[in-house]
């Protein structure tokens, strides 16, 4: 068929995409924060997906490894786990290379060198090597200490490792703090090995790790939650004294994005009258997003509760839980008096205790201000879905009429999410018994379980209406609550 007349003269067809809906903040991962120079403080966070990945990474002994081995254990179990570096002490400088291929690991590749040469430099004294010899080297392991012993012949105590895990050889600064650095290398006399090192800058993976002074905690979470705030939720950090909780905690309740802070307590003064505890102190501060567990066998035990807590698909059936009755796999319970239990529940503080009848269970399931766990996380993820689902309206039209059709719109999604937080069992149909607004009075009973109400347009002000702003949405929510006590009179007749 020979070329004609364009078809787009008569009929034209364009296709346009639809933007991709913004995600909602991530509430169902926890954040370990951890000494251990696993990660550094240019990568700062890993993410694994299983309990054996964190063991490759940090063994079997870590703390950051025993802190995932109970939120891991939890069922059902969580999905992923969030582990981030807390430079507690001051940090060495670091040189980390990039991958190295396969095919250059082999140890034929590095036997025929036996004049390799390398520049770079440690806390900024160079360090030419040259006549560097692998002909006996059997792998990776191997070139590293060909390497470390040259470079610790310079700068004594630099190490240098093979981190199979990343395929990559790094080098570390013997001291700490800010004048701790490795550099870049560059090529060396002899047999050139800086780019077969990966060490070049510009060579992908590879970077360099300048030596921090020392942080506190509460720095290291305003930092995560900076950068990386909508990737978790809850937070636990290892090593943490009573300090470092009231300064987190802090930080915490009042950070704009929504988190937990987890702390786990081996104080004896728990149990007891006493007020220096931190479940007191954390008490008398009332904090709504300050989680605290009491475990005299566990330092983690707080994380088998997250892990449970934040375990919940909000997008069910029914899926809504309460902390109360739930197990701490691999935690051993608590065995306590009626009165070590009071000076507890007066702290509002959470435990994982033995009944006379051969259970044993988590009790109660609170925040430091005493407003149970599961009403905090599931009315944070109703707002935060409520938040996204009028976003993604507006990001995902061409316009929202400033009228009152535009604003019944935006009302049908915020009702579109009341009604799946009413179907997963945090909403329930019941009375309000506060103060009302629009038609719902106090009293009234709402069928729905939840009550969305938005002005006229006619009576927004003509300052909002030229800023473009939308009249005031107000929601009104009827918690279903959950059954913990039942109280049961048997009354017999002869």
């Amino acid at each position: 068929m020979g070329a004609g007349l364009s078809v787009s003269d008569i009929v034209s067809v364009s296709v346009n995409l639809s933007p991709q809906a913004a995600q909602a903040q991530n509430t169902n991962t926890l954040l370990v924060l951890g000494s251990s120079a696993v990660i550094d403080t240019v990568q700062r966070q890993r993410i694994y997906t299983a309990l054996s990945a964190v063991a490759a990474d940090f063994g079997t002994s870590a703390p950051e490894y025993l802190a995932a081995a109970a939120y891991f254990g939890q069922t059902p179990q969580p999905a992923q786990i969030m582990i981030g570096r807390w430079a507690q002490t001051a940090t060495n400088g670091e040189l980390v290379g990039g991958p190295i291929s396969a095919a250059n690991q082999l140890p034929a590749v590095w036997n025929a060198i036996t004049n390799g040469g390398v520049d770079l430099s440690v806390n900024s004294t160079p360090c030419n090597l040259t006549g560097l010899n692998f002909s006996a080297v059997t792998g990776m392991n191997g070139v590293a200490s060909v390497l470390q012993t040259a470079l610790a012949a310079i700068v004594a105590g630099t190490t240098v490792t093979w981190q199979p895990s990343i395929g990559a050889l790094v080098v570390k600064s013997p001291t700490t703090g800010a004048a701790s650095t490795v550099s870049f290398a560059t090529a060396g006399a002899g047999t050139d090995i800086s780019a077969l090192l990966s060490w070049t800058s510009g060579t992908s993976g590879a970077y360099t790790v300048a030596g921090i002074v020392a942080e506190t905690a509460v720095s290291a979470a305003t930092l995560f939650d900076a950068s990386f705030g909508q990737q978790w939720y809850a937070l636990f950090i290892c090593g943490a004294v009573d300090s470092d909780h009231l300064a987190v905690a802090a930080y915490i309740n009042g950070a704009a994005t929504k988190h937990l802070y987890a702390v786990n307590t081996q104080e004896g003064a728990v149990i007891t009258a006493a007020t220096s505890d931190i479940a007191y102190q954390l008490a008398q501060l009332g904090y709504n997003r300050c989680v605290v567990q009491y475990s005299s066998s566990s330092l983690y035990a707080v994380c088998s509760l997250i892990g449970r807590a934040i375990t919940v698909n909000y997008g069910g059936n029914n899926t809504v839980i309460t902390l109360m009755f739930k197990q701490e796999p691999g935690v051993v319970a608590e065995t306590l008096t009626e009165t070590q239990w009071a000076y507890m529940k007066g702290k509002f503080c959470n435990a994982f205790v033995s009944y006379n009848n051969g259970t044993a269970i988590v009790q109660y399931g609170v925040v430091s201000s005493g407003q149970y766990i599961d009403t905090i996380t599931g009315t944070d993820n109703w707002a935060i879905q409520v938040q996204l689902a009028v976003y993604n309206l507006l990001y995902g039209t061409n316009k929202i009429p400033q009228t009152d059709a535009g604003s019944h719109v935006i009302q049908t999604a915020i009702e579109g999410v009341c009604a799946q937080f009413v179907a997963d069992g945090l909403l329930a149909p019941g009375v309000w018994t506060t103060g009302g607004f629009g038609q719902l009075a106090q009293g009234q009973f709402m069928p729905k379980g939840y009550y969305v109400y938005a002005p006229q347009v006619a009576t927004q002000s003509t300052a909002a209406r030229a800023a473009r702003q939308s009249v005031p949405f107000q929601v009104a929510g009827k918690l279903a609550g959950a059954v913990q006590n039942v109280s049961i009179s048997i009354s017999v007749n002869q």
